[in-house]
């Protein structure tokens, strides 16, 4: 399945926001992500039209399972790669920021041997 970064990132901050808030709107991903509105209308337009998510009548977003799945994958990631970072000593605020940019380019063997290192450490 072959998907853009950046759609990447909507997915997983839309994850982020419905773990934090309970539900996800376009507003609360513009701020998330420090994008405008308009991008974000664009973006969900997009999403919408390849079964990543659906938007119901009050503007409530919900995940599809294929979005689901991708948000779930990128997120993991996420968490790990800062995991890893912080346990190295990079500050807290690199760890997050690095994180974001290597979680979309590491191959799968790459990351799986991270994540074997990171729970064997625990």
């Amino acid at each position: 399945m072959t998907i853009r970064e950046s759609a990447e990132d909507y997915l997983e901050a839309m994850l982020m926001l419905r773990e934090q808030k309970g539900y996800i709107r376009s507003v609360d991903v513009a701020d998330k992500l420090g994008v405008t509105k308009p991008s974000v209308s664009y973006a969900v337009k997009r999403l919408r039209e390849n079964d990543y998510l659906l938007m119901n009548q009050d503007g409530h977003i919900t995940l599809t399972e294929k979005g689901e799945t991708i948000a779930q994958r990128i997120y993991e990631r996420h968490r790990i790669l800062t995991k890893i970072l912080l346990k190295i000593g990079v500050s807290e605020e690199s760890a997050k920021a690095d994180a974001c940019r290597i979680e979309h380019d590491i191959c799968d063997e790459t990351f799986e041997a991270i994540r074997r290192f990171v729970d064997s450490e625990n």
